[in-house]
C-alpha cells in the first residue's frame, strides 16, 4: 500500500498491519521479528517519521477505556484521536490541556511527537499531562511507563517519534472548562519587534499565537496579527461549530507564487481594522483553523509541501527570526501560513522539540529550488542555537539533527538498553543516523 505523511512527500510502499487489541499487537510484532517497523496513527506528521516498509497501524486501538470525573483523567487506546476526545468530553465540561494545530492526530502520535500548543509558555508540552502509558517493547513485553516507573523509557518515548516501541494505551489529565467558547483578543503588530513585545507583555495570557506576513520587508518586516485567548466563562458546551469544507482536487502548483501569497497576506493583515479587537469565538477556529478545510494539503499540488518549523532560544529570538524572515522575503518563497508562538522552559524528554524562546512554522510547496534555501535557513537556525521540529521534518541532515539535539546519544543508549535499535525504525530515523 502506498502511504505518505501530511506533506504528501515522500510516498513509500508499505506493508501495514492493524491489530485490533494490545494482545494482537504483540502477535504482529512477533510475526515481523526480522524487519524493522514503525507505528503509525493518523499519518498527520508532515514528513517521513511514520513511514517505513513495515508499519503497525494503531487505528483500531481506539477505545475509550475509563474516565475519572473527579480528577479528569481519561484512559484510552493509543489510536483514539484528539477529535474523538473533544467530541466526548467538551459537552461534559473538559478540554485538552495541550493541543497542536490539528485535532486529527492520535493520542499515541501526540505522545510520540510530544506536541505543543498555544499555551506552551505556561503549561509545556502534551507529556506534562500524561500520567502513564503502556508500551510494547521489542521483546514483546508490555511495560507501564510513567515518571516513577520505567522513567527512562517515559522520557525517551515522549518526543521519541515511535523509536522506543509501540504505545498501546495512555492515561492523561483533561482540564475543566465552563464553555466551548474562547475570549479572543487580536492585536495588530506593525513589525516583528512589536509582535515579540506583545508576547512578552502578555506572557500570562492563557493562549497566544501570531500569524506573520513572511513576505513583508523593511519597516514592516514580520508584521503580524497576535491573537490571545482564554476559555470563556459564558457560552454553551458544543463540541463542533460548523460543517467543514473540503478541497476536492489537487490545485495547480503555479497558483501559489510570491504574488498570490503576497496579495493574500496583505488582505489578511488588513482585515483587522481595529486593534485590539475583542471577540468570542468557538474553540475550533481558534485552535484548529485549517481543520475546517478537509484535505487542505491538496492546495500545494501533487508534489506536496513541507512545513519548516524551528525554535530559537529567547536571547537569539529577535535577531535570528529577523534574519530568517529577511532571507525568506528575498527568496520570494513565502508562506501564507506562518505561525509564531512563544515557548516556555525545555522539559526532561530527550528529543522533545521546544526550548525556551520562540518558534516559527512556515509552509513551502515542494520544488527543487526550495532545498538550497532550507539549507541556508538550517545554518541560521544552528548559528543561533536553535533546532528543527522532527514531526514536521522531511529533509534535515544527520549533522544538523545531532548538533541541535544534544541528548540524542542518551536517547540511543535507552533504545539499545531496551532492544529498540534496529527493531523500530522509520525513513526519518534512518536518514538521521538513528537506525
Amino acid at each position: 500500500m502506498l502511504i505518505h505523511g501530511w506533506g504528501r512527500h515522500p510516498v513509500v510502499d508499505a506493508e501495514i498491519r492493524a491489530p485490533l487489541t494490545p494482545t494482537s499487537a504483540t502477535s504482529v510484532l512477533s510475526e515481523c521479528k526480522d524487519v524493522p517497523l514503525i507505528a503509525r496513527g493518523m499519518g498527520r506528521s508532515y514528513g517521513d517519521s511514520s513511514l517505513a516498509s513495515h508499519v503497525i497501524s494503531t487505528a483500531y486501538l481506539n477505545l475509550l477505556l475509563d474516565f475519572d470525573r473527579e480528577s479528569g483523567i481519561v484512559r484510552c487506546g493509543a489510536g483514539v484521536t484528539l477529535a474523538e476526545l473533544l467530541d466526548a468530553f467538551v459537552p461534559q465540561g473538559w478540554f485538552l490541556p495541550v493541543t497542536p494545530g490539528t485535532k486529527f492526530v492520535s493520542v499515541g502520535g501526540a505522545i510520540a511527537s510530544d506536541v505543543h500548543g498555544k499555551n506552551h509558555h505556561l503549561d509545556g508540552c502534551f507529556s506534562e499531562f500524561v500520567e502513564r502509558f503502556s508500551l510494547l517493547l521489542a521483546s514483546g513485553e508490555i511495560v507501564t511507563c510513567s515518571r516513577s516507573e520505567h522513567s527512562d523509557l517515559f522520557h525517551a518515548t515522549c518526543g521519541g517519534m515511535g523509536l522506543t516501541g509501540i504505545i498501546l494505551e495512555a492515561s492523561l489529565r483533561l482540564k475543566p472548562i465552563r464553555s466551548a467558547m474562547i475570549d479572543q483578543t487580536t492585536f495588530k503588530a506593525q513589525n516583528l519587534a512589536e509582535a515579540i513585545e506583545l508576547f512578552e507583555k502578555h506572557h500570562d495570557a492563557e493562549y497566544s499565537v501570531a500569524w506573520i506576513d513572511c513576505l513583508a520587508t523593511g519597516n514592516a518586516l514580520g508584521r503580524s496579527l497576535v491573537m490571545l485567548g482564554r476559555h470563556s466563562g459564558s457560552g454553551n458546551l458544543s463540541a463542533r461549530s460548523k460543517r467543514p469544507m473540503s478541497v476536492p482536487v489537487d490545485m495547480p502548483a503555479p497558483l501559489l507564487n510570491r504574488f498570490s501569497i503576497g496579495a493574500f497576506n496583505a488582505l489578511y493583515f488588513h482585515r483587522i481594522r481595529r486593534s485590539p479587537l475583542a471577540q468570542q469565538v468557538h474553540y475550533e477556529p481558534y485552535f484548529y483553523p485549517l481543520d475546517g478545510i478537509h484535505h487542505w494539503n491538496r492546495m500545494y499540488g501533487k508534489r506536496g509541501f513541507t512545513q519548516y518549523q524551528f525554535a530559537l532560544p529567547k536571547a537569539a529570538g529577535m535577531e535570528g527570526m529577523a534574519t530568517i524572515l529577511k532571507r525568506i522575503a528575498a527568496s520570494g518563497r513565502g508562506s501564507f501560513l506562518a505561525v509564531l508562538k512563544a515557548f516556555g522552559k525545555e522539559n526532561a524528554n530527550l528529543l522533545s522539540f521546544p526550548i525556551e524562546g520562540y518558534t516559527l512554522a512556515l509552509d513551502f510547496k515542494l520544488e527543487e529550488a526550495l532545498f538550497p534555501l532550507l539549507e541556508e535557513l538550517d545554518a541560521i537556525v544552528l548559528d543561533h542555537g536553535g533546532r528543527l521540529y522532527l514531526t514536521k521534518d522531511v529533509r534535515m541532515s544527520e549533522a544538523t539533527f545531532k548538533r541541535s539535539y544534544p541528548r540524542w546519544e542518551a536517547f540511543q543508549e535507552t533504545r539499545i538498553r531496551y532492544g529498540a535499535q534496529g527493531r523500530f525504525a522509520s525513513r526519518q530515523s534512518q536518514r538521521l543516523g538513528m537506525d
